[in-house]
């Protein structure tokens, strides 16, 4: 069947093609990881990608928080589609929800390259990007075709959108910057993400502490007082000190929620990778139980009071249920993506419901009491 970009394929292509991704991977390891990602895109922009469909989901995986509903808990990370290019061939991947950028005030070209490595043996990405990405002006005009005014669907991408804000490297004004993206984006997004974590863009990272933190959060506030849910993302390399003092500001300012977590600086011992001492941020599984244990922190200080989005790692329906039961209400994945394809999404969610069933648990909501 033809769509108006492209060929898309049927299901059984579909599964030919999550059938033979391994195969596919092994030829994308000839190509540099920005070619892979940018091959990606453009498949995806033709059409190859699934013919999901979010009533198809299990009803058992669906998830309501900050007022939204998500067909499922498995939502597409930011960082993958910095520039709202492919919504709806994601969500027809069988996302429960994408999140869009990070985005800037300002068109920027990001670090120089090479800036993304695969550590294929550690199942793991590097990346120093910097916030590549083509500008808040154009996302908008691409949000607006997907999600018209006031968030109404247009297209098949009915699913939660987010969308991913941070500074530009150059001349930034955080005081300034951040509301004026949240005033740009507030008519087209569902919820909106904060990045203060990222560290690949200069002095990002000083902006989580709580003085810096708070100034930014009361001058969104004082600007739009009715914008969609906020959150803010955060580093897994924070202190426990400093995380205590992050979750009280956020709650003081009555933001919605946190992601937990962006990428880390650290390194493990045990990284096998050719390219694990290359500066930037360390994503996918080694990741996991640090965002993980910083998670379960959180929720132990939040007592309920946030959303928090679990981030970081995820390769299986077990991780998605391991974040949930220490506290987060969903979860994001990006890095498995790159190793799986299009097949991992509808993968993750059929063993949830398998693990599900084998426990007599009855709705995925029912895991959120064990963290509480």
């Amino acid at each position: 069947m033809k769509s108006k970009i492209g060929y898309r394929l049927s299901e059984i292509e579909q599964e030919a093609i999550a059938i033979c991704y391994p195969w596919i991977f092994k030829g994308f390891q000839f190509l540099k990881p920005e070619t892979g990602h940018e091959l990606a895109i453009g498949s995806l922009l033709l059409g190859l990608c699934g013919g999901h469909k979010p009533w198809q989901d299990d009803p058992i995986l669906q998830v309501n928080a900050m007022g939204l509903s998500f067909p499922n808990p498995i939502g597409m990370a930011a960082g993958f589609d910095k520039n709202a290019l492919v919504i709806s061939p994601l969500a027809r991947l069988g996302f429960g929800a994408v999140e869009v950028g990070t985005v800037t005030p300002r068109p920027q070209t990001g670090n120089s390259k090479p800036r993304l490595f695969r550590l294929t043996e550690d199942g793991a990405i590097i990346n120093r990007m910097g916030f590549n990405n083509d500008g808040i002006n154009s996302i908008v005009v691409r949000l607006e075709k997907i999600k018209g005014s006031k968030g109404s669907f247009k297209t098949t991408a009915n699913i939660p959108v987010g969308v991913n804000i941070g500074i530009n490297k150059i001349g930034a004004d955080p005081e300034k910057d951040y509301p004026f993206l949240v005033g740009k984006v507030q008519d087209y997004a569902d919820y909106i993400v904060l990045n203060l974590s990222s560290p690949n863009t200069p002095g990002l990272r000083d902006l989580q502490h709580p003085s810096r933190l708070r100034g930014i959060l009361a001058a969104i506030k004082d600007q739009y007082p009715h914008h969609p849910p906020v959150l803010v993302k955060l580093a897994p390399d924070l202190e426990e000190k400093e995380i205590e003092g992050i979750v009280e500001t956020v709650i003081e300012a009555g933001i919605t929620g946190l992601i937990l977590t962006n990428t880390t600086i650290s390194r493990p011992d045990d990284l096998q990778g050719a390219f694990r001492y290359e500066p930037g941020g360390l994503s996918g599984r080694p990741v996991r139980q640090k965002s993980t244990e910083m998670l379960a922190r959180v929720a132990r200080l939040s007592k309920g009071r946030l959303t928090l989005i679990g981030c970081g790692g995820i390769e299986t329906g077990a991780d998605v249920i391991e974040k949930i039961t220490h506290g987060a209400d969903f979860a994001q994945v990006y890095s498995a993506l790159v190793y799986e394809g299009p097949g991992l999404v509808r993968r993750i969610k059929k063993e949830i419901v398998e693990i599900l069933n084998q426990q007599g648990i009855k709705h995925i909501s029912e895991l959120k009491n064990i963290a509480l």
